[in-house]
């Protein structure tokens, strides 16, 4: 690269100064730090056999400071991604190409929007772009894509000409409630009744317990590794992550987790996972070992409502997907995503196809939001 900064191709993030990619990462969002995404290579959760090779890209002067990092992955399949390509890569075959490997900038799965173009720098996020292509250009990638790429970010990435993709999530947002009952009163009377009698029924018999920091212990660890098993296997074939991710999380990130247990005896039999940012809660695994109503709804939702008032968070994530999400007082809100594609033939195609879905997107947005759960003014 031209000038006095250089860009070039870690061999994983753990290979990187940590405490100089969190100069760049900030602390705001606790996915895109040194610390969560070296934790997924050390525990094999990403890396050789997985699909998942760590190629973060880094731009620093010639001091050897970095200036600018991107979470970067050269990808052999489309797993985990929680933004759906299968169709482009089947077209992309059926067409005579290979559309693996491809480049992706993201945290692994981590439908979680945030910063991807780690930099406060305006100048230096442009060359981190450009650097992106190039790395798809020299390794003759097919594409390259930015996945849950904050709003703010967009304009770096449709400025150098990536296409723009909205999906949609369901967030929780704080409007300054006192605690659960003032979120509840903004709520019509019907949907107020019918959570109070699904919080009655899922709390019966068991104890709901929140743990963050030093009180999580490898013994919760192994309870929630069994709920995760669980739902992993039947969600996604087998689990993303391993047993050795969720104990290196607790040594280096313990104070932003928080894990939801409901005890039945004293012993776990359901759990959710949480991280913790600077202003948000974003939930992000669930499992159980028993099954009892809206459990799921009390853990994964209303604990979470819960903590994020205490904390004075202005907002819960909840991950992808999820319609029943709305009745909970969760939102729809855009999600996005970039993408460069540089060939000539398969490009039009794909915009075409981002316009239409893009308008779909958008009517259901507004029509999810017409059904919400909140008194008409």
């Amino acid at each position: 690269m031209t000038g006095d900064v250089t860009a070039r191709i870690g061999d994983g993030v753990s290979g990187l100064d940590a405490a100089q990619w969190d100069a760049c990462a900030g602390t705001r969002d606790p996915f895109v730090g040194h610390a969560f995404l070296s934790a997924l290579e050390a525990s094999g959760s990403v890396g050789p056999g997985t699909g998942w090779q760590a190629i973060p890209i880094a731009i620093g002067g010639a001091d050897g400071n970095l200036s600018g990092v991107v979470p970067a992955y050269a990808k052999s399949h489309s797993q985990g991604e929680y933004i759906f390509d299968h169709n482009w890569a089947e077209a992309w075959e059926h067409a005579g190409g290979h559309y693996y490997p491809k480049l992706l900038i993201a945290v692994p799965f981590t439908p979680a929007p945030g910063p991807r173009l780690l930099t406060g720098d305006p100048h230096i996020a442009r060359a981190l772009i450009a650097a992106a292509e190039a790395v798809v250009a020299q390794h003759r990638l097919s594409t390259a894509h930015a996945n849950f790429v904050e709003e703010g970010q967009l304009r770096h990435f449709r400025d150098a000409g990536w296409l723009i993709r909205e999906g949609s999530q369901f967030h929780w947002t704080n409007h300054g409630y006192r605690d659960f009952d003032d979120f509840l009163d903004a709520l019509s009377s019907r949907k107020r009744k019918a959570i109070r009698r699904e919080r009655a029924a899922a709390i019966e018999g068991v104890d709901i317990v929140r743990l963050t920091g030093a009180a999580i212990g490898e013994a919760h660890w192994d309870a929630f590794w069994e709920f995760y098993q669980d739902t992993g296997s039947r969600k996604w074939g087998r689990p993303y992550l391993t047993r050795p991710f969720f104990s290196l999380l607790g040594e280096a990130m313990a104070e932003r987790v928080l894990l939801v247990l409901a005890l039945k005896d004293s012993r776990p039999i359901a759990g959710a996972l949480n991280m913790i940012g600077e202003d948000a809660l974003y939930g992000r695994y669930w499992g159980c070992t028993e099954e009892a109503p809206f459990l799921h709804f009390e853990l994964c939702y209303y604990q979470a409502i819960d903590f994020a008032i205490e904390r004075g968070l202005s907002r819960v994530e909840a991950g992808a997907q999820g319609e029943h999400k709305l009745a909970r007082g969760y939102l729809p809100v855009p999600t996005w995503s970039a993408h460069h594609i540089p060939d000539p033939g398969f490009r039009p195609a794909i915009s075409d196809f981002l316009v239409r879905e893009r308008r779909a997107v958008e009517n259901n947005i507004a029509f999810m939001e017409a059904l919400g759960p909140f008194r008409r003014a």
